[in-house]
C-alpha cells in the first residue's frame, strides 16, 4: 500500500484554508496474509466495505494488480471576528476495491456476494468564543452511512488511521496515550464514519493558576441503515469495529457522552492530567436483538453504559 499527498495552505487576513488531496495504491496481496491489523489501524476494516468484520473469500480480479484510493479535504478557519472562532471542514474518501466478497445474512443464513468498494464523506464544524476564564463552543458533524445494500459497496468514508478529536472518550481529544485499550468503547481510531453528532463544550477553563478544565457533552447518532444489522453475526456486533473505526451506529441508535478533562502544570516541564468520561448507551434493542427467526449467530443481547478515569503524568524535555 502506497500513499501520496499534497496540501496548499492559503492564509489571508482573518481567513485560513488548506485544501489537500491524497492518492494511494492498494496491492491485491495486501489482505492475503494472516491478519490485517497494524500497529496504527486495521485496513481490512477501515478501507473496504466490511459490515461487522464478517467478510470472507475476497474475490479479486486477476487482471487488477492494484486498487486506487483517493481522499480530499477542505478545512476552513475564520479568525476575522476574534474572539469568535469559526472552523469548517469537508472530507471525501474513495477506495475502489478489487471486486467482491462473501457476506452472510444472519437472519436468513443466505450468503451473498458484496462489493468491496467504499466511498463516503464527512462534514465537521466548530464555533467557539474566547473569554477570560475559558472558551465555550458548539461543535457538530455529519457523515454518510451505509444504505443497506451490500451489492453497491459501503457508503461510509474509508480511512487508514482515523483520529476523531471532538470528544475524549469515544473520541481522542484528551490525554490519549492508550491506543490498545480494550472494552466496548475505545479512546482511539474514531473515524466518525456512519455517524452524526452535536455537542457543547467549555474548554481551558481556569480559575486557579496553572490549573485548566474542559467539560463536554455530546450526542452521537447513526447514519447507517438498520437493514445492515442482519449482516452482523452477533447482537453486540456494533462494537466489533470499535478499535479501528468507531462504534457502528444505525439511524435507530445513539449515545450521550460526558467528558471532564483536567490539567495541572506542576513545574515548567511536568504536567499531571486527570480525565473522567461517561457514555450513556442508547443502542436500540429492537434493532440489534435476535428474535426466534434469527437462527444464526449469537442471540444474547446486552448493553452497558461506559465510564473511565485516567491519570497521566507528562514530562517534556
Amino acid at each position: 500500500m502506497d500513499l501520496f499527498g499534497a496540501a496548499l495552505p492559503v492564509t489571508l487576513d482573518g481567513f485560513e484554508i488548506t485544501p489537500w488531496i491524497m492518492y494511494g495504491m492498494l496491492g491485491r496481496n495486501t489482505f492475503r496474509w494472516d491478519g490485517q491489523g497494524m500497529a496504527d489501524g486495521n485496513i481490512m476494516q477501515t478501507l473496504l466495505a466490511n459490515p461487522g468484520g464478517q467478510r470472507t473469500g475476497l474475490h479479486g480480479s486477476d487482471d487488477m494488480a492494484y486498487s486506487s484510493m483517493f481522499w480530499g479535504g477542505l478545512p476552513i478557519k475564520v479568525t476575522a471576528w476574534d474572539p469568535l472562532n469559526v472552523e469548517f471542514e469537508f472530507n471525501y474518501g474513495y477506495v475502489q476495491g478489487f471486486g467482491d466478497s462473501n457476506v452472510q445474512n444472519y437472519k436468513t443464513g443466505v450468503i451473498k456476494r458484496a462489493d468491496d468498494r467504499r466511498e463516503g464523506w464527512l462534514v465537521k464544524a466548530l464555533v467557539e468564543y474566547k473569554l477570560d476564564w475559558g472558551v465555550p463552543g458548539i461543535f457538530g458533524w455529519y457523515a454518510s452511512g451505509d444504505d443497506g445494500d451490500v451489492k453497491n459497496g459501503s457508503e461510509r468514508m474509508p480511512s487508514v488511521k482515523a483520529n476523531g478529536r471532538f470528544t475524549s472518550f469515544n473520541g481522542a481529544a484528551g490525554t490519549d496515550w492508550f491506543s490498545n485499550s480494550k472494552g466496548s468503547f475505545n479512546e482511539k481510531h474514531t473515524s466518525y464514519a456512519g455517524t452524526w453528532g452535536v455537542g457543547l463544550q467549555v474548554r481551558d477553563m481556569s480559575f486557579l493558576e496553572d490549573l485548566k478544565h474542559t467539560f463536554r457533552v455530546a450526542y452521537w447518532g447513526g447514519t447507517n441503515s438498520p437493514d445492515m444489522v442482519k449482516y452482523f453475526q452477533n447482537s453486540n456486533g456494533w462494537v466489533m469495529a470499535d478499535n479501528y473505526d468507531g462504534i457502528y451506529l444505525t439511524s435507530n441508535d445513539g449515545m450521550v457522552e460526558f467528558n471532564l478533562d483536567n490539567s495541572y502544570k506542576i513545574y515548567e516541564n511536568l504536567t499531571v492530567n486527570l480525565d473522567f468520561g461517561y457514555i450513556i448507551n442508547c443502542m436500540d434493542r429492537g434493532t440489534w436483538k435476535r428474535s426466534g427467526s434469527w437462527n444464526m449467530g449469537n442471540n444474547n443481547w446486552d448493553k452497558q453504559d461506559a465510564w473511565k478515569t485516567q491519570l497521566t503524568f507528562n514530562y517534556s524535555f
